[in-house]
């Protein structure tokens, strides 16, 4: 047996509205370290944006190098495979990977290719071993594909031979391009007796999305990959990307683990996990949600999607019990209300109400409703910060022309932006 933890969108030197997760992120990786201890796995794979940025900060790359020099003191054989995620500057993750290979530990922060333009397919290609030092299973360690990466004409490809699908598609074309020659050298590395695994960083089709913390990316979520994009032999498939915990279709094999803590007050009342799989050749692979506590509670009031009138949310804040934590443990909050009209003094009134309780208040979510107006009118107050790139484009594009931008425009902006986000 081959046992694995499959985790992802781990977003170290995150900030929640100013608030920084350091606190939270080392106990999950405290939390983990103990889990693969106790639990006896043989390899963990983080399926991309390792950190939250390009540019991570000096803390957040020493919580991961720590994170990996521990494990690998603890556990001597476990078996490390890191991708990049479209948050992650990929040169900047392959930077360290000598040391880190030299200490077992795979990183494939993008594609690398030579003078000619061949890609190097051998560091995407890992074996995972037992307790034993066998191989049971080769991992196709695939990170995120920009678009950059996808093959061309200039690769040689004949556009002739091209399907209509393909044409229609030529990102999502070029993705199943790439699958098709990573899953051709796993073959030729593995034995009938040996497992197949893929990683990937993507949407795939019906994923399940968090707005407010997932940047959208091959050229926007309408790029929603096919299952097809992964042979029916693969044994299992750990992805990134959507940060709710979830399966691919009716797929047990393919899943998105999901990110470790609420990133966003839109995930509060998601089950943060990692995924433990345990394989066998000739059997079905089993999977099993391992929940992982929270060491810091997100709040929101009214939870969910709804708002409520000021006294409302103060009577519901009242009636809540809190326990009389350190500060940095305190619940993180958000409150949503909805006015009729602007109040200058609603801040005030809250913030009197907040002094007298041990939680942090972090955002005051406000909607506009007239007294004749129904809830579903409600026109949500927004942020900047809380628009993606996209968003703020097509509002523009909208303003200025009178209707949407076509597809293709915000296809190339979104190459702009991802050229912007992974320039070091």
């Amino acid at each position: 047996m081959l046992r694995i933890f499959h985790t992802a969108d781990w977003h170290l030197g995150h900030h929640l509205h100013g608030v920084s997760r350091q606190l939270e992120h080392q106990q999950f990786l405290d939390w983990l370290l103990d889990e693969l201890h106790n639990k006896h796995a043989d390899a963990l794979i983080v399926a991309g944006d390792i950190f939250d940025s390009a540019n991570p900060s000096s803390a957040a790359q020493s919580q991961l190098y720590d994170f990996l020099v521990k494990a690998k003191i603890r556990l001597p054989n476990l078996n490390i495979v890191l991708v990049g995620g479209n948050h992650d500057s990929a040169s900047r993750l392959d930077a360290p990977s000598p040391i880190l290979n030299a200490l077992g530990v795979t990183v494939v922060g993008g594609l690398s290719r030579d003078e000619q333009g061949n890609i190097d397919w051998e560091r995407l290609l890992v074996p995972l071993t037992n307790a034993a030092g066998e191989i049971k299973a080769w991992c196709g360690a695939m990170p995120f594909l920009r678009n950059a990466d996808l093959p061309t004409a200039r690769d040689g490809a004949d556009d002739t031979e091209r399907t209509d699908e393909q044409d229609t598609d030529p990102l999502i074309s070029g993705m199943k391009t790439l699958y098709a020659e990573l899953y051709a050298q796993l073959q030729q590395k593995a034995s009938n007796d040996q497992s197949l695994i893929l990683t990937g960083h993507c949407y795939m089709v019906n994923g399940a999305v968090s707005e407010l913390s997932e940047r959208k990316i091959l050229g926007g979520n309408q790029h929603a990959l096919p299952v097809e994009l992964f042979p029916d032999n693969i044994a299992y498939v750990a992805l990134g990307h959507l940060h709710l915990a979830q399966k691919v279709g009716a797929n047990e094999h393919i899943r998105y683990s999901g990110s470790p803590i609420p990133l966003s007050f839109d995930e509060t009342n998601y089950l943060h996990q990692v995924v433990q799989v345990d394989m066998r050749v000739g059997q079905a692979v089993a999977t099993v949600a391992v929940k992982i506590p929270r060491s810091v509670q997100l709040l929101r009031i009214p939870n969910g999607k709804d708002f409520a009138v000021l006294p409302e949310v103060i009577k519901q804040l009242q009636s809540m019990n809190f326990d009389d934590l350190p500060i940095e443990q305190r619940p993180l909050l958000e409150l949503r209300i909805r006015l009729e009209k602007p109040e200058p003094g609603l801040r005030q009134q809250i913030e009197e109400v907040i002094a007298k309780l041990p939680v942090r208040l972090l955002k005051i979510s406000t909607a506009y409703s007239g007294s004749e107006k129904s809830l579903a009118d409600l026109k949500i107050e927004e942020r900047l910060e809380e628009l993606h790139p996209l968003d703020v484009f097509q509002r523009c594009y909208q303003n200025k022309y009178d209707d949407e931008a076509p597809e293709a425009i915000n296809a190339l902006f979104n190459e702009l932006i991802e050229n912007l986000q992974g320039a070091d």
